[in-house]
This record gives C-alpha cells, structure tokens and sequence, in this order.
C-alpha cells in the first residue's frame, strides 16, 4: 500500500518505465541523425554557394587542380575559384589561370613571378609553379583567363566522383530524405503531434 492508499501493480511501472526509457533512447538517436544531417546539409549548400554561385556571379569559374604543381597552397584535387582580372592588375606574386597555348582551352594556374614591358604584344608575365624549379614560357596578357580569389581543399575530389556516381548520390539523397521524414512521423512526440 502507498501513503494515499492505493496499490500500484508490480508489473505496470516496470513496464512503463521500460516503454519510458525505450523512448527516451530513441528520441536521443532522432535528435544525433538530425543534427549529423543538418551539418551535412549546411556543409552542402555552403560548397555549392564557394563553388557555384559565386563564381558565376562573379563572372568567374572554379577549376579543378590536377597536379602538385603548387603545394604547398593548392593540392591535387583542391578547387580554385578565378575571376576576371585586367592585365593592367595583375602583380608579381599574384597567382593566376591561363592558357599555355593561345586559344587553347587548357588553363594552368601558377604565381606571377616576373612581368616585362614586352614587344609588340604588350606585356608579358612569366610564371611558375610554387613547387616547381623552373620558369613556365612566357605568355601574353590575353593568355591569362583569370586570378585566383580563393580555393576549398579536396572539393575536386568530391565533384569528380559525384559526377560518376550522380544517380547513385540523387537515390541515396531520396532514401535519407524519405527515412528522416519516416522517423519524424514515427518518434512518440511526431505521432502526438500528427494527431
């Protein structure tokens, strides 16, 4: 007997307690998966924002490093993002993308590290990769395609892989999306609140 005179059954408190901390574990697990999935999502559109939407509003581009050339500050497989820059502008030490052939559409970026009043041409700049020991040919302003604002580490990898797996990333993203709103609907406090 309890203080108020009424017996409470062995059974249903532990069987409370039990659905109670069940529960309170699963709530816990919700909470985890929705705070991972939202630090995924802001990582996500904040990438897409550095390597998509500004450049293009910039007028720029983001390019994709594919060799050692200029480590220590750009690894293979970082993204550098370029923008139009006049040649007038453009400094020793600035680093820069253009083309090692004119009109060729291969870029390569490199540092400025020499500018001459050219001939006929006008100025040319010489460049040269940070970790490399010589000189590139010297180019032509018109050669160069734009200087480097900033870059996002490894972001080549990702894009470069994502490209070969885009079905593959649209059906995961529709399984996580689909799951995440099962649970929501699923968790004591969603089936409350659906009601």
């Amino acid at each position: 007997m309890t203080a108020g005179g009424i017996a409470a059954a062995p059974g249903r408190t532990s069987r409370a307690r039990h659905r109670s901390t069940r529960a309170g574990a699963w709530n816990r697990f919700v909470g985890i998966g929705s705070a991972l999935l939202s630090v995924v999502l802001v990582v996500a559109v904040l990438a897409a924002l550095a390597l998509a939407v500004v450049p293009r509003f910039l007028g720029g581009s983001a390019l994709t490093v594919l060799s050692g050339s200029m480590e220590p500050l750009y690894s293979a497989g970082d993204m550098v993002v370029v923008v139009p820059v006049d040649a007038d502008e453009i400094q020793v030490g600035d680093v820069v993308a253009f083309q090692p052939v004119s009109g060729d559409p291969t870029l390569i970026t490199h540092r400025v590290v020499a500018e001459s009043l050219g001939g006929e041409g006008g100025a040319m700049f010489v460049t040269r990769g940070d970790a490399n020991g010589a000189d590139d040919d010297p180019i032509e302003a018109e050669q160069i395609m734009g200087r480097a604002l900033y870059h996002v580490r490894a972001a080549g990898h990702v894009v470069l892989w994502a490209g070969d797996h885009t079905r593959t990333i649209v059906a995961g993203a529709a399984v996580v999306l689909l799951v995440y709103a099962a649970v929501m609907l699923l968790r004591p406090s969603g089936r409350r609140a659906a009601r």
